[in-house]
């Protein structure tokens, strides 16, 4: 073999592996890309050249040359969410059976933020991008899929019609949730919202809607900003505490797990027995839900299966679909002890 030098502290290229294996660049080339054209003994020498210089070959960059990287961007509101995580692992799972990898970031519930990670997936040259968010804006979307397919994993306020959408419907499961409590006897039923966003909001005209269906004219909701506050659990049952005798909700739809397990923890160190004091549901069905003693009744959306659809979307855009295409998936109500007597 020739020269196994190679400058301290630098990367070795293809043009190293060829000097030390005493072979041409464009042979060193055909072989690490497993062409023709190769005799075995040049192979072996060259594959040999390049573990003893520690040459490892760069995919990535090859394929940006060829102008497909087989990456997909993903971006999600904050990936510390169950809801998130598990519409991921749907992408995820989909996108290893096509042989695609998935680079991950997220938003923090933050749209400049969310704005940032949608710019920075662009510049890392991904083929497409999946949005798991409700709070990207339009603007943002529609300059994304001039460049990229997109395909957008949530409920936003607007998305034109350069992506593609894969949404629960909300409308279905609040009328899920709120005709449990009442099967379950309870007629004093609120709501509580955790955010503006279309879905929730989309939960809370289901609740009205299915409070007047089922003949109920008693209203309770607190407003969407209190779940900012640390102390969200405790305002919840202050405002309950001040409510007249008689009014109070004996039940309550919670618009996300993660709230309906606060407001859990906080009935029960108020010796409150649930659901005999005060029954809870839930909504996306979480591992929080099964996790937590009682266990919480939620509306399960099928945010794995969200997410696989969502990656063959991208798939068909990829391959050059250019019509719109929007799907609403159908939720379920999983009944547990919070609130099923």
């Amino acid at each position: 073999m020739g020269s196994s030098s190679v400058p301290q502290h630098s990367r070795p290229t293809i043009i190293d592996v060829a000097r030390t294996a005493g072979v041409s660049k464009s042979l060193v080339s055909l072989a690490l890309s497993n062409k023709s054209g190769v005799s075995e003994a040049s192979r072996t020498k060259i594959f040999e050249a390049a573990d003893q210089i520690g040459y490892t070959s760069n995919p990535w960059a090859r394929s940006l040359v060829r102008g497909r990287t087989r990456l997909i961007g993903v971006v999600a509101t904050d990936i510390a969410s169950a809801y998130n995580s598990d519409v991921v692992v749907g992408i995820e799972d989909e996108a290893a059976v096509e042989e695609y990898e998935v680079l991950v970031t997220h938003g923090r519930r933050d749209p400049d933020h969310l704005t940032r990670g949608v710019q920075r997936m662009l510049q890392l040259g991904v083929d497409g991008l999946i949005v798991v968010s409700s709070r990207v804006p339009r603007a943002v979307l529609d300059a994304a899929a001039r460049r990229r397919p997109v395909v957008v994993v949530g409920r936003p306020t607007d998305t034109g019609k350069l992506v593609d959408v894969i949404h629960n419907d909300d409308e279905l499961g609040g009328a899920l949730a709120v005709e449990h409590l009442h099967a379950e006897g309870h007629r004093r039923i609120g709501f509580i919202a955790t955010s503006n966003q279309a879905a929730v909001r989309a939960r809370g005209m289901a609740y009205e809607h299915t409070m007047q269906r089922l003949g109920l004219e008693y209203r309770w909701q607190m407003p969407a900003e209190f779940p900012k506050d640390p102390h969200f659990a405790q305002r919840v049952f202050a405002m309950m505490a001040t409510t007249p005798s008689g009014d109070a909700p004996t039940a309550l739809f919670v618009s996300t797990d993660g709230t309906a397990v606060r407001l859990l923890g906080e009935a029960l160190d108020r010796g409150l027995r649930v659901p005999q004091g005060m029954a809870l549901v839930g909504y996306n069905n979480s591992t929080l839900a099964s996790a937590v003693r009682p266990a919480l009744t939620s509306v399960d959306q099928p945010r794995n299966s969200m997410g696989k659809l969502a990656m063959s979307y991208l798939l068909e855009r990829i391959e050059g679909r250019t019509e719109q295409r929007t799907e609403i998936m159908t939720p379920r109500l999983v009944p547990r002890h919070s609130s099923a007597t």
